[in-house]
């Protein structure tokens, strides 16, 4: 109940706020999008979210902008979707795992395997014939719109104890999201997971309740948890990804030509978070290496052998099939 309270006290306060802001409607002079974010201010996602709306406020001559709401301002992810359905915010960026929750056919894209890089999975999750329907298919139900993504980049394993391959995680306690899907994943590569909240993960590994966990190189440094698990090993068994959720009551309210400068300038967005996200990366990977961090390499055909068989315990309707065979034929190399 409390966090219920919490909830509709930021929806009171968000009414509040921007009641004179114009809100994204068609009649408004000015269309101010407001915009939901769980992460800080110095993540490439909200970079990227920051030079999309300065170009929208370019080419509108200051009438269209975005006003962003980082670090969980307006509540958590499932909150936040809530307020998407009820047309009270306009945008927000949405993790997989909360998608599913709505839709289980979202949860092809979050299968580990199903995107070898962040290259085969940014064409995919931005191509309509391939996702156009997933995209569109939550409007009736929940009045909402997904208008692309944001990769999360390659997620890998990180240990305490050096793991060169797939025999030496036996036993071996892993962190991970808690989701029936991540349990499986772990266990396929031969470790025990362990669920757990992730600002838990530091002082678990440090105290040894944990042999290590599962996430990508930013994470690794930016959470420092280099120091207390310092073997990185590219496992890269799964791609991650963020959704850009749209208030479909907002989409349609917007004049045509305003949406589709809005739809536009998505697409260089998207792409402007691949350059910072390659780029945050990269620092990350060479911050963590500073550290004592060492990078260790995996037979990827060993882990995508072990992974497979999820495809068929977790597809269980043939339009997640089909999605997935779909994803699985762009990737590169797999084209005819």
């Amino acid at each position: 109940m409390k966090r219920r309270i919490v909830a509709l006290g930021t929806v009171v306060a968000l009414g509040f706020g921007l009641s004179a802001c114009g809100g994204g409607g068609a009649g408004s002079d000015v269309i101010i999008l407001r915009v939901a974010l769980n992460q800080t201010e110095t993540h490439p996602s909200y970079v990227a979210l920051s030079n999309y709306s300065d170009r929208l406020e370019e080419q509108t001559d200051g009438r269209m902008r975005l006003d962003i709401f980082p670090n969980e301002t307006l509540g958590a992810q499932a909150e936040v979707l809530q307020l998407l359905s009820d047309n009270i915010i306009d945008l927000g960026i949405i993790s997989g795992s909360q998608m599913e929750n709505l839709s289980g056919d979202f949860l092809v894209l979050n299968m580990p395997g199903v995107f070898d890089s962040v290259e085969h999975q940014m064409p995919v999750v931005h191509d309509p014939e391939i996702v156009g329907e997933l995209y569109t298919s939550l409007e009736d139900s929940n009045d909402i719109t997904v208008m692309g993504g944001f990769t999360q980049g390659s997620r890998h394993i990180y240990t305490k104890n050096k793991v060169t391959s797939l025999a030496d995680l036996d036993g071996v306690k892993i962190r991970v999201q808690e989701s029936e899907l991540n349990l499986a994943m772990i266990r396929a590569l031969g470790g025990s997971p362990t669920p757990m909240a992730f600002g838990e993960v530091y002082t678990a590994l440090q105290s040894g309740v944990l042999d290590g966990a599962e996430n990508n190189e930013v994470s690794y440094f930016t959470q420092k948890h280099f120091e207390v698990a310092p073997f990185f090993t590219n496992s890269n068994h799964l791609v991650g990804l963020d959704y850009m959720v749209a208030s479909t009551e907002m989409l349609e309210g917007l004049a045509p030509e305003d949406r589709q400068l809005l739809e536009d300038e998505w697409i260089n967005t998207y792409e402007d978070h691949i350059q910072l996200w390659d780029e945050a990366t990269q620092e990350a990977i060479e911050g963590a290496q500073a550290g004592g961090a060492e990078w260790v390499e995996i037979d990827q055909e060993e882990v995508r052998a072990a992974l497979e068989p999820l495809a068929d315990e977790f597809l269980t309707t043939p339009t997640q099939r089909q999605l997935y065979d779909k994803i699985r034929a762009a990737a590169p190399g797999q084209e005819d």
